[in-house]
Protein backbone atom coordinates (compact mmCIF):
# COMPACT_ATOMS: atom_id res chain seq x y z
CA UNK A 1 0.00 0.00 0.00
CA UNK A 2 1.20 3.56 -0.69
CA UNK A 3 0.05 6.79 1.04
CA UNK A 4 0.40 10.15 0.45
CA UNK A 5 -0.55 13.15 2.23
CA UNK A 6 -1.41 16.66 1.32
CA UNK A 7 -0.85 18.62 4.22
CA UNK A 8 -1.99 21.95 5.02
CA UNK A 9 -4.66 23.00 2.72
CA UNK A 10 -8.23 24.66 2.65
CA UNK A 11 -10.38 21.45 0.99
CA UNK A 12 -13.67 22.44 -1.43
CA UNK A 13 -16.75 20.38 -0.17
CA UNK A 14 -18.78 21.93 -2.97
CA UNK A 15 -20.07 25.25 -0.64
CA UNK A 16 -17.04 26.29 1.00
CA UNK A 17 -13.28 26.22 1.82
CA UNK A 18 -12.54 23.95 4.85
CA UNK A 19 -10.19 25.06 7.79
CA UNK A 20 -6.29 24.06 6.73
CA UNK A 21 -6.00 20.55 6.96
CA UNK A 22 -3.97 17.11 5.69
CA UNK A 23 -6.15 15.00 3.03
CA UNK A 24 -4.66 11.21 2.36
CA UNK A 25 -4.52 9.31 -0.45
CA UNK A 26 -3.90 5.30 -0.30
CA UNK A 27 -3.79 3.67 -3.88
CA UNK A 28 -5.18 6.10 -5.87
CA UNK A 29 -8.36 6.84 -4.13
CA UNK A 30 -8.88 10.02 -0.94
CA UNK A 31 -8.54 7.69 2.53
CA UNK A 32 -9.87 8.41 6.02
CA UNK A 33 -6.57 7.43 7.50
CA UNK A 34 -4.24 9.26 9.31
CA UNK A 35 -1.01 11.31 7.69
CA UNK A 36 0.94 9.82 11.16
CA UNK A 37 2.76 6.92 10.36
CA UNK A 38 6.18 5.87 8.28
CA UNK A 39 3.98 4.50 5.73
CA UNK A 40 3.50 7.47 4.46
CA UNK A 41 5.81 8.01 1.43
CA UNK A 42 5.10 11.08 -0.84
CA UNK A 43 4.27 14.66 1.96
CA UNK A 44 3.21 17.71 -0.26
CA UNK A 45 3.32 20.35 1.73
CA UNK A 46 0.09 22.91 0.72
CA UNK A 47 1.03 25.98 2.38
CA UNK A 48 -2.57 27.12 2.67
CA UNK A 49 -3.53 26.47 -0.49
CA UNK A 50 -6.70 25.10 -1.64
CA UNK A 51 -7.34 21.57 -3.07
CA UNK A 52 -10.23 21.03 -5.65
CA UNK A 53 -11.58 17.91 -6.99
CA UNK A 54 -9.86 17.43 -10.56
CA UNK A 55 -11.80 19.53 -12.92
CA UNK A 56 -13.90 18.04 -15.22
CA UNK A 57 -14.49 19.48 -18.81
CA UNK A 58 -18.42 18.51 -19.58
CA UNK A 59 -18.18 19.43 -23.44
CA UNK A 60 -14.88 18.96 -25.65
CA UNK A 61 -13.79 17.20 -28.67
CA UNK A 62 -10.45 15.35 -27.50
CA UNK A 63 -8.80 13.53 -30.69
CA UNK A 64 -5.06 12.81 -29.31
CA UNK A 65 -3.31 12.25 -26.06
CA UNK A 66 -1.90 15.61 -27.04
CA UNK A 67 -5.32 17.22 -26.14
CA UNK A 68 -5.68 15.21 -22.91
CA UNK A 69 -2.13 15.99 -21.96
CA UNK A 70 -2.73 20.33 -21.87
CA UNK A 71 -6.06 19.36 -20.17
CA UNK A 72 -4.27 17.87 -17.46
CA UNK A 73 -1.80 20.44 -16.97
CA UNK A 74 -4.64 22.74 -16.55
CA UNK A 75 -6.13 20.28 -13.44
CA UNK A 76 -8.77 18.72 -15.48
CA UNK A 77 -8.74 15.30 -14.65
CA UNK A 78 -12.36 14.18 -16.58
CA UNK A 79 -13.70 14.94 -19.99
CA UNK A 80 -16.79 14.20 -21.73
CA UNK A 81 -16.30 13.73 -25.06
CA UNK A 82 -19.68 15.41 -26.65
CA UNK A 83 -19.27 13.82 -29.99
CA UNK A 84 -16.34 11.67 -32.05
CA UNK A 85 -17.10 10.72 -36.20
CA UNK A 86 -14.36 8.06 -35.44
CA UNK A 87 -14.68 5.24 -32.95
CA UNK A 88 -11.15 4.43 -33.41
CA UNK A 89 -9.91 7.51 -33.03
CA UNK A 90 -12.10 7.74 -29.30
CA UNK A 91 -11.31 4.30 -28.35
CA UNK A 92 -7.70 5.06 -28.34
CA UNK A 93 -7.99 8.18 -25.85
CA UNK A 94 -9.33 6.88 -23.35
CA UNK A 95 -8.27 4.60 -20.16
CA UNK A 96 -4.82 6.01 -21.04
CA UNK A 97 -2.73 6.15 -17.65
CA UNK A 98 -1.55 9.46 -16.19
CA UNK A 99 -4.26 11.31 -18.43
CA UNK A 100 -7.57 12.37 -17.98
CA UNK A 101 -10.65 10.12 -18.06
CA UNK A 102 -12.80 10.23 -21.49
CA UNK A 103 -16.27 9.54 -21.59
CA UNK A 104 -18.15 9.58 -24.98
CA UNK A 105 -21.36 10.49 -26.67
CA UNK A 106 -19.60 8.88 -29.80
CA UNK A 107 -21.51 9.26 -32.59
CA UNK A 108 -24.39 12.02 -32.10
CA UNK A 109 -28.02 12.10 -34.04
CA UNK A 110 -29.11 14.82 -36.42
CA UNK A 111 -30.99 15.16 -39.44
CA UNK A 112 -30.18 12.70 -42.48
CA UNK A 113 -27.43 14.37 -44.67
CA UNK A 114 -27.30 17.43 -41.77
CA UNK A 115 -23.38 19.48 -41.75
CA UNK A 116 -22.78 17.30 -38.88
CA UNK A 117 -22.79 14.22 -41.63
CA UNK A 118 -21.73 16.03 -44.91
CA UNK A 119 -19.13 18.59 -42.70
CA UNK A 120 -18.02 17.47 -39.28
CA UNK A 121 -17.74 14.11 -40.24
CA UNK A 122 -20.65 11.94 -38.48
CA UNK A 123 -21.31 8.58 -40.60
CA UNK A 124 -24.33 8.63 -42.33
CA UNK A 125 -25.86 5.88 -39.97
CA UNK A 126 -26.07 8.72 -37.36
CA UNK A 127 -28.50 10.51 -39.45
CA UNK A 128 -32.15 9.29 -37.60
CA UNK A 129 -35.00 9.31 -40.82
CA UNK A 130 -37.99 9.77 -38.23
CA UNK A 131 -39.59 8.83 -34.88
CA UNK A 132 -39.48 4.99 -35.96
CA UNK A 133 -35.74 5.31 -36.49
CA UNK A 134 -34.89 6.16 -32.83
CA UNK A 135 -34.60 2.64 -31.38
CA UNK A 136 -32.12 1.49 -34.00
CA UNK A 137 -30.10 5.04 -33.17
CA UNK A 138 -30.23 4.00 -29.69
CA UNK A 139 -29.59 0.92 -29.71
CA UNK A 140 -26.22 1.52 -31.95
CA UNK A 141 -24.74 3.59 -29.38
CA UNK A 142 -25.43 1.26 -26.86
CA UNK A 143 -23.04 -1.36 -29.13
CA UNK A 144 -20.62 1.08 -29.54
CA UNK A 145 -20.25 1.60 -25.66
CA UNK A 146 -21.60 5.55 -25.55
CA UNK A 147 -22.26 6.82 -22.33
CA UNK A 148 -25.00 8.96 -22.56
CA UNK A 149 -26.51 10.26 -26.03
CA UNK A 150 -26.62 13.64 -28.18
CA UNK A 151 -29.35 15.15 -30.13
CA UNK A 152 -28.41 17.56 -32.94
CA UNK A 153 -31.21 20.26 -32.83
CA UNK A 154 -31.20 22.18 -35.73
CA UNK A 155 -32.90 25.28 -36.71
CA UNK A 156 -34.79 25.13 -40.11
CA UNK A 157 -34.31 28.81 -40.50
CA UNK A 158 -30.20 28.83 -40.38
CA UNK A 159 -28.41 28.52 -43.85
CA UNK A 160 -28.00 24.79 -44.87
CA UNK A 161 -29.82 23.25 -41.93
CA UNK A 162 -31.23 19.85 -42.08
CA UNK A 163 -32.97 19.74 -39.28
CA UNK A 164 -34.79 16.13 -37.00
CA UNK A 165 -38.59 16.81 -36.61
CA UNK A 166 -39.56 17.44 -33.23
CA UNK A 167 -41.33 14.15 -33.20
CA UNK A 168 -37.95 12.74 -33.80
CA UNK A 169 -36.35 14.45 -31.13
CA UNK A 170 -39.19 13.12 -28.53
CA UNK A 171 -38.58 9.66 -29.66
CA UNK A 172 -34.76 9.85 -29.74
CA UNK A 173 -35.13 10.62 -26.00
CA UNK A 174 -37.79 8.38 -25.41
CA UNK A 175 -35.75 5.27 -26.89
CA UNK A 176 -32.62 6.51 -24.97
CA UNK A 177 -34.15 6.78 -21.69
CA UNK A 178 -35.87 3.70 -21.74
CA UNK A 179 -32.03 2.42 -22.47
CA UNK A 180 -30.73 4.48 -19.26
CA UNK A 181 -29.09 7.10 -21.18
CA UNK A 182 -28.84 10.44 -20.44
CA UNK A 183 -29.62 12.80 -23.07
CA UNK A 184 -27.67 15.82 -24.16
CA UNK A 185 -29.33 18.83 -26.80
CA UNK A 186 -27.23 20.87 -28.96
CA UNK A 187 -29.47 24.43 -29.13
CA UNK A 188 -27.86 27.50 -30.87
CA UNK A 189 -31.28 29.72 -30.77
CA UNK A 190 -34.87 29.61 -28.32
CA UNK A 191 -36.86 27.81 -30.59
CA UNK A 192 -34.39 24.80 -30.21
CA UNK A 193 -34.27 25.39 -26.67
CA UNK A 194 -37.29 25.00 -26.85
CA UNK A 195 -38.40 22.40 -28.33
CA UNK A 196 -35.72 20.34 -26.06
CA UNK A 197 -37.60 21.24 -23.22
CA UNK A 198 -40.44 19.99 -24.76
CA UNK A 199 -39.11 16.50 -25.42
CA UNK A 200 -37.70 16.00 -22.43
CA UNK A 201 -33.68 16.40 -22.90
CA UNK A 202 -31.94 16.19 -19.70
CA UNK A 203 -28.80 18.24 -20.45
CA UNK A 204 -28.94 21.25 -23.15
CA UNK A 205 -25.42 22.16 -24.19
CA UNK A 206 -24.29 26.01 -26.06
CA UNK A 207 -26.57 28.87 -25.86
CA UNK A 208 -29.05 31.16 -27.48
CA UNK A 209 -27.59 33.94 -29.56
CA UNK A 210 -30.56 35.49 -31.42
CA UNK A 211 -32.79 36.66 -27.98
CA UNK A 212 -33.59 36.66 -24.85
CA UNK A 213 -35.35 33.54 -23.63
CA UNK A 214 -38.82 35.00 -22.59
CA UNK A 215 -40.70 34.02 -19.06
CA UNK A 216 -42.76 31.18 -20.61
CA UNK A 217 -39.39 29.50 -21.70
CA UNK A 218 -38.13 30.02 -18.25
CA UNK A 219 -40.83 28.67 -16.39
CA UNK A 220 -40.76 25.65 -18.60
CA UNK A 221 -36.58 25.04 -17.86
CA UNK A 222 -37.91 25.75 -14.09
CA UNK A 223 -40.35 22.87 -14.31
CA UNK A 224 -38.04 20.97 -15.97
CA UNK A 225 -34.78 21.18 -14.25
CA UNK A 226 -33.25 21.14 -17.19
CA UNK A 227 -29.24 21.43 -17.42
CA UNK A 228 -27.21 23.67 -19.33
CA UNK A 229 -24.08 23.49 -20.16
CA UNK A 230 -23.60 26.96 -22.05
CA UNK A 231 -19.95 26.79 -23.82
CA UNK A 232 -19.11 30.87 -23.42
CA UNK A 233 -16.13 30.56 -25.34
CA UNK A 234 -17.49 28.98 -28.13
CA UNK A 235 -20.71 30.80 -28.18
CA UNK A 236 -18.25 34.31 -27.81
CA UNK A 237 -16.10 32.58 -31.31
CA UNK A 238 -18.72 31.86 -33.04
CA UNK A 239 -20.42 35.48 -33.18
CA UNK A 240 -16.79 36.96 -34.13
CA UNK A 241 -16.57 34.16 -37.06
CA UNK A 242 -20.20 33.73 -38.24
CA UNK A 243 -22.56 36.03 -37.18
CA UNK A 244 -20.00 39.39 -38.34
CA UNK A 245 -20.12 37.58 -41.83
CA UNK A 246 -22.19 40.10 -44.03
CA UNK A 247 -24.12 37.06 -45.11
CA UNK A 248 -25.53 36.51 -41.64
CA UNK A 249 -25.88 40.23 -40.92
CA UNK A 250 -28.35 40.44 -43.77
CA UNK A 251 -30.12 36.66 -42.81
CA UNK A 252 -30.36 38.36 -39.52
CA UNK A 253 -32.13 41.19 -40.42
CA UNK A 254 -34.86 39.52 -42.01
CA UNK A 255 -35.34 36.12 -39.39
CA UNK A 256 -34.69 37.13 -35.97
CA UNK A 257 -33.49 33.20 -35.01
CA UNK A 258 -30.06 33.37 -36.85
CA UNK A 259 -29.54 37.02 -35.39
CA UNK A 260 -26.02 36.46 -33.14
CA UNK A 261 -24.80 38.51 -30.07
CA UNK A 262 -22.76 37.21 -26.98
CA UNK A 263 -24.90 39.12 -24.65
CA UNK A 264 -28.00 36.75 -25.19
CA UNK A 265 -25.73 33.65 -24.73
CA UNK A 266 -25.13 35.42 -21.06
CA UNK A 267 -28.50 36.47 -20.87
CA UNK A 268 -29.44 32.60 -21.62
CA UNK A 269 -27.47 31.66 -18.35
CA UNK A 270 -28.71 34.19 -16.20
CA UNK A 271 -32.38 33.09 -16.78
CA UNK A 272 -31.26 29.28 -16.17
CA UNK A 273 -29.81 30.27 -12.75
CA UNK A 274 -32.80 32.38 -12.19
CA UNK A 275 -34.69 28.93 -12.65
CA UNK A 276 -32.63 27.55 -10.37
CA UNK A 277 -31.04 24.77 -12.83
CA UNK A 278 -27.81 23.34 -12.70
CA UNK A 279 -25.07 24.81 -14.68
CA UNK A 280 -22.21 23.03 -15.81
CA UNK A 281 -18.38 23.88 -17.29
CA UNK A 282 -17.92 22.46 -20.75
CA UNK A 283 -15.77 24.45 -23.19
CA UNK A 284 -16.12 22.97 -26.56
CA UNK A 285 -12.89 22.47 -26.80
CA UNK A 286 -11.46 21.35 -30.55
CA UNK A 287 -9.15 21.74 -33.49
CA UNK A 288 -11.46 20.82 -36.11
CA UNK A 289 -10.82 23.29 -39.11
CA UNK A 290 -14.60 22.41 -40.46
CA UNK A 291 -15.75 23.94 -37.03
CA UNK A 292 -16.58 27.09 -36.79
CA UNK A 293 -14.45 27.99 -33.83
CA UNK A 294 -11.36 26.30 -32.26
CA UNK A 295 -11.58 26.70 -28.64
CA UNK A 296 -8.16 25.37 -26.91
CA UNK A 297 -8.39 22.44 -25.09
CA UNK A 298 -6.56 22.81 -21.08
CA UNK A 299 -6.56 26.44 -20.68
CA UNK A 300 -10.05 27.57 -21.69
CA UNK A 301 -12.14 25.55 -18.95
CA UNK A 302 -10.46 28.68 -16.46
CA UNK A 303 -11.83 31.17 -19.28
CA UNK A 304 -15.09 29.36 -19.14
CA UNK A 305 -15.39 29.56 -15.59
CA UNK A 306 -14.33 32.97 -15.34
CA UNK A 307 -16.85 33.62 -17.85
CA UNK A 308 -19.61 32.07 -16.40
CA UNK A 309 -19.00 34.18 -13.13
CA UNK A 310 -18.93 38.12 -15.53
CA UNK A 311 -22.42 35.88 -16.64
CA UNK A 312 -24.21 35.83 -12.87
CA UNK A 313 -22.66 32.91 -11.70
CA UNK A 314 -20.65 32.79 -8.21
CA UNK A 315 -17.32 31.63 -7.93
CA UNK A 316 -18.65 28.53 -5.92
CA UNK A 317 -21.27 28.19 -8.56
CA UNK A 318 -18.98 28.02 -10.89
CA UNK A 319 -16.41 25.47 -8.97
CA UNK A 320 -19.46 23.21 -8.51
CA UNK A 321 -20.27 23.26 -12.31
CA UNK A 322 -16.52 21.63 -12.97
CA UNK A 323 -16.59 19.21 -9.66
CA UNK A 324 -19.62 17.98 -7.94
CA UNK A 325 -22.76 19.04 -9.95
CA UNK A 326 -21.22 17.62 -13.05
CA UNK A 327 -19.99 14.40 -11.73
CA UNK A 328 -23.83 14.27 -9.69
CA UNK A 329 -25.56 14.99 -13.69
CA UNK A 330 -23.27 13.15 -15.56
CA UNK A 331 -23.50 10.13 -12.63
CA UNK A 332 -19.99 9.73 -12.28
CA UNK A 333 -19.77 8.47 -8.86
CA UNK A 334 -16.42 8.16 -8.16
CA UNK A 335 -15.13 11.59 -8.67
CA UNK A 336 -16.04 15.31 -8.37
CA UNK A 337 -15.78 15.71 -4.66
CA UNK A 338 -13.00 15.25 -1.99
CA UNK A 339 -13.89 12.41 -0.04
CA UNK A 340 -13.11 8.73 1.18
CA UNK A 341 -13.58 6.22 -1.08
CA UNK A 342 -13.45 8.44 -3.93
CA UNK A 343 -10.71 8.79 -6.62
CA UNK A 344 -7.84 11.04 -6.03
CA UNK A 345 -7.94 13.21 -9.38
CA UNK A 346 -7.00 16.38 -7.47
CA UNK A 347 -6.24 19.73 -8.44
CA UNK A 348 -4.20 22.16 -5.80
CA UNK A 349 -4.33 25.91 -6.06
CA UNK A 350 -2.80 28.86 -4.80
CA UNK A 351 -5.30 31.47 -3.13
CA UNK A 352 -9.34 31.18 -2.52
CA UNK A 353 -11.23 30.46 -5.60
CA UNK A 354 -14.60 30.98 -3.68
CA UNK A 355 -13.78 34.23 -3.86
CA UNK A 356 -11.75 35.26 -7.26
CA UNK A 357 -12.14 32.42 -9.24
CA UNK A 358 -9.25 33.54 -11.33
CA UNK A 359 -6.96 31.71 -8.87
CA UNK A 360 -7.76 28.09 -9.85
CA UNK A 361 -4.80 29.14 -12.99
CA UNK A 362 -2.79 29.29 -9.77
CA UNK A 363 -1.71 25.91 -10.03
CA UNK A 364 0.92 23.85 -8.20
CA UNK A 365 -0.66 20.65 -8.52
CA UNK A 366 -2.61 17.83 -10.18
CA UNK A 367 -3.42 14.37 -8.88
CA UNK A 368 -4.74 11.51 -11.35
CA UNK A 369 -5.83 8.15 -9.63
CA UNK A 370 -3.32 9.58 -6.47
CA UNK A 371 -0.35 9.78 -9.14
CA UNK A 372 0.64 13.00 -9.47
CA UNK A 373 0.67 14.54 -12.96
CA UNK A 374 1.82 18.04 -12.83
CA UNK A 375 3.06 20.80 -11.00
CA UNK A 376 3.71 20.33 -7.32
CA UNK A 377 7.19 19.38 -7.33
Amino acid sequence: MTRTAIANVRVFDGDALSEPRTVVIEDGFISDASADGADVVDGVDGKGGSLLPGLIDTHAHPRRPAHLESARSHGITTILDMGSPDLGVRNAIQGLPGLPTVKSAGHVASGPGSMFIEKVGMPARSGVDGPADAVRFVAERKAEASDYIKIIVEDPSFPGAKPLSTETIAAIVTAAHAEGFLTVAHVVSARTLRWALDAGVDVLTHAALGVELDAETEALIHKNSTVIIPTLAMMDGIVATIGGKLMMKIIGALVPAARMKYKYAEATVQTFRRAGSIVLVGTDSNDNPDVPYQVPFGESIHDEMARLVRAGLTPTEALKGATSNAADVFSLKDRGRIAPGLRADLLLVDGDPTADIAATQSIRGVWIGGKRVAGAS
